[in-house]
């Protein structure tokens, strides 16, 4: 059973920073492509990053610049570290695990990014 456990949300004024963590269980994180998504109030769910290996990573352009996605297979975590924040990035954030051909969702982390 694959489970996915976010931390590090908060409320933040703007420009300031947060640094997300995704801790995974089972036996599959090093093979995995991990993501991170988020959803706001009233929009679809839509990516942020996702990272291949610790030297593959992709962005939204929205974030590209400001947010740095990273893993450490040796703790089958997943961090995604947000700089330079704007409340435009207020939203619930969701870590996703991608691996042999099914999918993973955590329960979400709320950031909330004051003006």
């Amino acid at each position: 059973q694959v489970q996915l456990v976010e931390s590090g949300g908060g409320l933040v004024q703007a420009g300031g920073s947060l640094r997300l963590s995704c801790a995974t269980s089972g036996n599959i994180f090093s093979i995995s492509i991990m993501g991170w998504y988020r959803q706001a109030p009233g929009k679809q769910r839509e990516l942020v990053a996702r990272i291949f290996s610790s030297t593959s990573t992709a962005y939204a352009d929205s974030v590209r610049g400001r947010f740095t996605i990273s893993r450490d297979n040796a703790k089958n975590t997943v961090y995604l570290q947000m700089n330079s924040l704007k409340p435009e990035d207020t939203a619930v954030y969701y870590c996703n695990l991608r691996a042999l051909n099914r999918e993973y969702w955590g329960q979400g982390t709320q950031v909330t990014v004051s003006s």
